[in-house]
């Protein structure tokens, strides 16, 4: 049988073993009051003199709430030290105050590419000013279908996706979903269906081409990023575009995958194809690390021998020696801008639209060149 208390004098009554016993009394308070014990809403309301429908409204976003009994709910919360039930909150709001940031990129990748580090700090420095939790979904094409049974399930408000491929369609599922979303890059289709923030990669790469042409170098070539990513695709156009505006080779390209292996592999690839190479546009300065080790071995001097411009500008190039001439993109502001966008959607209570925002790219030029 459960314990109960009864308050007589200063003993107190207690069941035990089948019998009534005697005990001395300490404290007495109500069940809900006791020691220890969170405050109520029913607590909150009565503090605030409004019922508790009013006092849920009030807590759970102020709709159809007066300014008044929004004020006054808001100083019992402060003084009550009242907290929300989650669970509850969540029943109301129908919201888990939760994001997620979708990174379609084996692990390795996404903790050694400066890219995403800068990114999440974006992402989180948004969603920290409304107290919202970031949650980072990291999906090999392996994990597609359980990472999109997670987002279909609602387990989080809202998606931003970022290093998408073309395989993984996510546009085209987050939009059937209905799922808020924003992605930080042009997705490869479905682009007309959700939000999306971009660096005009296509314009960054032909300036980059264009600064080694003003240079005097007449045998470029390109060291490229993923073919099923956006960006390198637009940064291999861009590259193009230059050289055959102005006369010279379009054939020296070679594919890397935006890391330091990938930089060193393509550039001997390149190296194979043609020794007179005196000047190279690479996707990234993460891969550009790999271009100038390759070179150096090579004897090829940059900025002597071969002249050398990066993609990127988020820290790397400044460490290069020499320091890296490169394209900046503003992933801080474009991953700030996807948040804003998708927090836009989250409080309109919207389905996915077709919003693009995109950024200028920026030569800044160093030693490399």
């Amino acid at each position: 049988m459960p314990t109960w208390l009864a308050p007589v004098g200063c003993w107190t009554c207690r069941w035990t073993r089948g019998r009534w016993v005697n005990v001395p009394r300490v404290t007495h308070q109500p069940p809900d009051q006791g020691p220890g014990q969170a405050p109520t809403l029913d607590e909150v309301a009565r503090l605030a003199g409004v019922s508790r429908a009013t006092a849920s409204r009030a807590i759970n976003g102020g709709n159809r709430v007066s300014q008044s009994a929004q004020t006054a709910v808001a100083e019992a919360v402060r003084t009550l030290g009242y907290s929300p039930n989650p669970a509850a909150r969540s029943l109301v709001t129908r919201r888990t105050d939760s994001v997620a940031l979708v990174v379609p990129e084996p692990d390795e990748r996404v903790f050694s590419d400066p890219f995403f580090v800068h990114t999440l700090r974006a992402v989180n420095r948004v969603l920290a000013a409304r107290d919202l939790q970031l949650v980072l979904l990291l999906a090999r094409p392996e994990d597609e279908s359980r990472m999109l049974r997670y987002l279909g399930e609602r387990h989080i408000d809202g998606a931003i996706v970022v290093s998408h491929h073309q395989n993984d369609r996510l546009a085209e599922h987050l939009a059937a979903l209905g799922l808020p979303c924003a992605f930080v890059g042009r997705p490869w289709t479905g682009e007309d269906r959700v939000a999306y923030v971009d660096t005009d990669n296509e314009a960054g790469s032909r300036a980059a081409t264009e600064l080694l042409i003003s240079r005097g170098r007449r045998v470029i070539g390109h060291v490229a990023g993923p073919d099923d990513m956006t960006a390198a695709a637009d940064r291999r156009a861009g590259w193009r575009s230059a050289v055959t505006t102005a006369g010279l080779r379009d054939d020296l390209v070679a594919c890397g995958d935006f890391t330091e292996i990938g930089g060193e592999e393509a550039t001997r690839a390149l190296l194979a194809q043609c020794e007179e190479i005196d000047g190279l546009v690479v996707a990234s300065d993460l891969m550009a690390v790999g271009v100038v080790r390759v070179l150096e071995a090579a004897g090829r001097r940059v900025p002597d021998d071969v002249a050398v411009v990066g993609y990127d500008d988020l820290g790397v190039a400044e460490r290069i020696t020499p320091p890296l001439t490169t394209i900046r993109q503003p992933i801080g502001d474009m991953a700030e801008q996807a948040a804003r966008m998708l927090l836009d959607q989250i409080d309109e209570r919207r389905a996915p639209r077709a919003v693009r925002v995109v950024f200028p790219p920026t030569v800044v030029e160093r030693a490399s060149t």
